[in-house]
């Protein structure tokens, strides 16, 4: 079994109602209604909301977790109340009922919202690449794009094409300022 996850955020439906789950992933928002905490979890396959109850082992710490910070939850999948039910999201008719949370990652203030697509300065965006490339609409460019090229190699694999990486003997310095060869010739030998 893998020790971060049994199901992805993005697979559960109402034929998983009464599994226990682990799922890991980014906390995406979280909202508090009485005591009540609703958290949405997500991966890279989707989105499942995650439901800690007043007085259970994990909510204290789970009311104390900010955006993005990377968590472990385990517990039961329930179906969601008629009336709370989402048509929008694939495991928008469940919800996770937590009994465990194990926080890996603790995320510090974000330099910009990374669950809402807003306008953001493109310097920022590069000085945070690893945020910006959470996002939804760069997220789901970029799997395209995966997608995209895996399906080139495949027709090409087909028509008897074959793919060389050969090594790169030179690689360029910061700033192109000079070149560092390899052997070098720098170090004799």
């Amino acid at each position: 079994m893998h020790p971060y996850r049994t199901h992805s955020c993005g697979e559960l439906d109402a034929g998983h109602v009464g599994v226990m789950v682990r799922l890991s992933g980014w906390v995406h928002h979280k909202r508090d209604h009485g005591g009540v905490l609703f958290v949405d979890l997500r991966d890279h396959y989707g989105l499942t909301q995650v439901v800690f109850t007043p007085g259970s082992a994990c909510s204290e710490a789970a009311g104390r977790l900010s955006r993005e910070s990377v968590v472990t939850v385990t517990g039961l999948v329930h179906l969601r109340p008629p009336e709370a039910a989402n048509p929008e999201l694939p495991t928008g008719q469940v919800e996770v009922h937590a009994d465990a949370l194990v926080l890996l990652s603790a995320a510090g203030p974000l330099p910009f919202a990374v669950a809402e697509e807003q306008p953001v300065a493109e310097a920022l965006r590069l000085q945070h690449r690893f945020l910006d490339l959470r996002r939804e609409g760069l997220h789901r460019r970029i799997l395209l794009r995966s997608r995209v090229i895996a399906s080139i190699r495949r027709r090409m694999g087909g028509m008897g094409f074959s793919e060389f990486q050969t090594p790169i003997l030179t690689s360029s310095s910061p700033e192109g300022a000079r070149d560092f060869l390899v052997p070098s010739r720098l170090h004799p030998g």
